[in-house]
C-alpha cells in the first residue's frame, strides 16, 4: 500500500445505522445471538487482561471444525474484510489486473486499488465464465452482495480449476454463505476463503472472521498476519457460536422463511432478484430510490440505497430478519 494511493483512493459506502430507534434493514445482520453468548464475552474480560494466546489455535480448531478443513489452513482476522485486505495485499502487485464481479461488495475494487492493482469489471452472472488468465486474482462472492445469487458448486469447482491453470489466485468471499446450507470450498488448492462471523450471530461489533488457505497463500499469510489481531473477547465468543450448530439451524430456517414473506408480500408491484442470502434487492424505479427511502425513514426503517453499488440505479436491497422486520417492511411498501 501506498500512501499517495491510500489518499487518493474514496472510501466505500456500507450499510448500517447507529440509531437506536430505527429498525436498521440497510445492514445484513441476524436479528439474533445465540443464547449464552453475552456471558462468554463477559467471562472473557479477565483473558483481555493478557495479551491473546498466540497463535489462537482453540480459534482456529473452532473455524476448522465449522467449514470442514485443516486448522493449519485458518489464519484468525478482525472480521472478514481485514481477510479480504490480506489476500489482495498478497496476491497483487502494482499494474496487476484483479477481476471483480459486479454489482458486489464495493470493497474489492477499492482494496485492489489500494494495492495499485486495476479492477476488471465483470457482470457477476458471468464472472464463471470468464478467462481468468489475464488476471493475478479473481474475486467471487457467493452468495453475492446486493443480488443474492448462489452460485452452483460444480461451476465453482470448474473455474477454482481453471484459476489454478491460468496461476490466477481465486479469492471466494463466503461472508454470507452460513445462512445457506451450502458447503464451503475452504481448503481447495488455489483458493482462498474468507469468512465473517459477525453477521450470522448478530455480532457485528465483535470484529471476528477468518481466511482459509493453502500452500504458499497459507504461507504468506500466516507470516503476514499480526499477532494479537483478534482480541480476546472475539476470540472467545467466536468459539463459542462457531459451535451453535442449532442456532445457525434455525436462523436458516427463519431466513428462508421471512424472504420468501416479503417476495410474496412485493413481488406483485416490484422485480426482485431470486435470492439465497439474507437480503433481498428490490427493483424500485417506480415510484423510485429517494420515495422509498423517504417512506422508510417516516417509519423508523433504514434500507439500503443500492445506488452505491456499481450498475445499479433503481434498487434498493433490504435486509431479512424476523417477522417483525418483515411486517413493517411491508407498511412502508404499502405506504410508498
Amino acid at each position: 500500500m501506498n500512501r499517495d494511493r491510500a489518499r487518493d483512493v474514496g472510501r466505500v459506502e456500507h450499510g448500517g445505522s447507529d440509531d437506536p430507534d430505527v429498525l436498521d434493514l440497510s445492514a445484513n445482520v441476524n436479528a439474533r445471538t445465540p443464547d449464552g453468548v453475552e456471558n462468554v464475552y463477559r467471562e472473557a474480560f479477565h483473558d483481555a487482561q493478557r495479551y491473546p494466546t498466540e497463535p489462537p489455535d482453540a480459534y482456529r480448531e473452532a473455524a476448522a471444525e465449522y467449514v470442514d478443513c485443516d486448522p493449519g489452513a485458518v489464519v484468525p482476522t478482525p472480521g472478514g474484510l481485514a481477510a479480504i485486505r490480506l489476500t489482495i495485499d498478497l496476491a497483487v502487485d502494482p499494474g496487476d489486473s484483479v477481476l471483480v464481479p459486479a454489482p458486489s461488495f464495493g470493497s474489492y475494487a477499492r482494496e485492489a486499488r489500494l494495492q495499485g492493482a486495476d479492477p476488471s469489471f465483470v457482470a457477476h452472472e458471468e464472472v464463471l465464465t470468464v478467462d481468468p488468465a489475464d488476471h493475478a486474482l479473481a474475486i467471487v462472492c457467493h452468495p453475492n452482495n446486493p443480488t443474492g445469487r448462489l452460485y452452483a458448486r460444480e461451476d465453482l469447482v470448474a473455474f477454482a480449476e481453471r484459476c489454478r491453470k491460468s496461476d490466477t489466485h481465486l479469492l471466494l468471499d463466503e461472508a454470507f454463505l452460513g445462512f445457506t446450507e451450502e458447503v464451503s470450498l475452504a481448503g481447495a488448492p488455489g483458493v482462498t476463503v474468507a469468512r465473517s462471523l459477525t453477521k450470522l450471530f448478530g455480532l457485528p461489533g465483535i470484529r471476528a472472521g477468518f481466511a482459509v488457505a493453502t500452500d504458499e497463500m497459507r504461507e504468506a499469510m500466516l507470516a503476514a498476519r499480526r499477532p494479537w489481531n483478534v482480541s480476546s473477547p472475539a476470540l472467545s465468543t467466536g468459539r463459542y457460536c462457531m459451535r451453535q450448530s442449532g442456532f445457525v439451524t434455525a436462523t436458516r430456517r427463519r431466513v428462508r422463511r421471512e424472504r420468501q414473506r416479503l417476495r410474496d408480500g412485493l413481488g406483485d408491484r416490484f422485480d426482485i432478484y431470486p435470492s439465497a442470502a439474507p437480503f433481498l434487492l428490490v427493483e424500485v424505479d417506480d415510484p423510485g430510490v429517494d420515495a422509498v427511502l423517504d417512506t422508510a425513514a417516516e417509519h423508523g426503517v433504514a434500507l439500503r440505497d443500492a445506488r452505491t453499488f456499481r450498475g445499479l440505479d433503481d434498487h434498493v436491497r433490504i435486509a431479512v430478519r424476523d417477522r417483525a422486520a418483515t411486517d413493517r417492511t411491508l407498511e412502508v411498501f404499502a405506504d410508498v
